[in-house]
């Protein structure tokens, strides 16, 4: 799979609010809209250039997993973020990173849309911009291979995982394999553009400790005009004896995220080899 990670290094001394991700993706979609929209109306509906529009993939194509990613902390003490883009919206880079400097230096951030103009962008861990100018952009993605192999591995949840099961949010018993369908099913269509149901394997693990808790969280949505619930769990588990394609997808989901709502940044896991 290919991607690219735009790594976003704001110099302020200002606290975000303690979810940044709902206020990034809303202020970016209204940024990459003003940059690629060509219909007079700023409308989508009936739209002649929507099927080959980018804001449209990203935001208002529906039934589909959207190919980009916020990636935030939680209760952060800073402004920095990134934004992951994966397969064909990697060839739109221009596009995302012009949005992305719109967004931040003059629509502004959070409730009273903060400008921040000491910035600095980084391509794939590249400057591509600073001191108010981008430098030459060459637009050579990353592909994600597997380097190496754990057996036992600690899997944290860092930004509230939501999987629904049943047609429920599991709120306690989520188990491995739960995670591993939910990247898989992501990187199938990321990939390969079709919705599947299950794992393509059996996976093959040993013995699974979870530490985990259900974390209660709101986001507002002027879409919508309310508040809305983006629950999930957080925590941590440990898992031996897997297999090695489970421990692929592990290594993919810290790329590509896990669950729902992982364009807003959450569903961030990150994998710890054990011994």
């Amino acid at each position: 799979m290919k991607y690219h990670i735009i790594d976003i290094f704001i110099n302020s001394k200002l606290k975000p609010p303690y979810f940044t991700g709902s206020m990034l993706r809303g202020t970016f979609g209204y940024a990459l809209k003003r940059v690629t929209c060509i219909n007079p109306s700023y409308s989508c509906d009936g739209c002649f250039a929507k099927d080959n529009c980018l804001y449209y993939n990203f935001f208002e194509k529906q039934n589909s997993f959207h190919p980009y990613r916020f990636d935030v902390k939680l209760n952060s003490e800073t402004f920095d973020f990134s934004l992951y883009i994966f397969s064909n919206a990697t060839k739109n880079l221009p596009f995302i990173l012009s949005a992305l400097h719109k967004m931040v230096t003059e629509n502004g951030l959070g409730k009273e849309k903060i400008r921040f103009k000491n910035l600095e962008i980084l391509v794939n861990k590249q400057p591509i911009y600073s001191n108010g100018e981008f430098k030459k952009l060459e637009n050579t993605p990353k592909e994600f291979q597997l380097d190496s192999y754990c057996r036992n591995v600690k899997i944290k949840l860092l930004t509230p995982l939501r999987i629904k099961k049943k047609n429920k949010l599991l709120k306690e018993d989520l188990e491995l394999e739960d995670i591993l369908r939910s990247i898989y099913q992501r990187e199938q269509e990321l990939i390969n553009g079709k919705r599947v149901h299950s794992l393509n394997y059996t996976p093959k693990i040993g013995t699974t400790l979870k530490l985990l808790q259900y974390k209660q969280l709101r986001r507002k949505s002027n879409r919508q005009k309310q508040i809305l619930r983006i629950d999930g769990l957080i925590g941590e588990m440990v898992a031996t004896n897997i297999d090695k394609e489970s421990y692929r997808l592990l290594k993919l989901g810290e790329l590509i995220g896990v669950g729902k709502q992982t364009v807003m940044g959450l569903g961030k896991i990150e994998i710890e080899e054990m011994e």
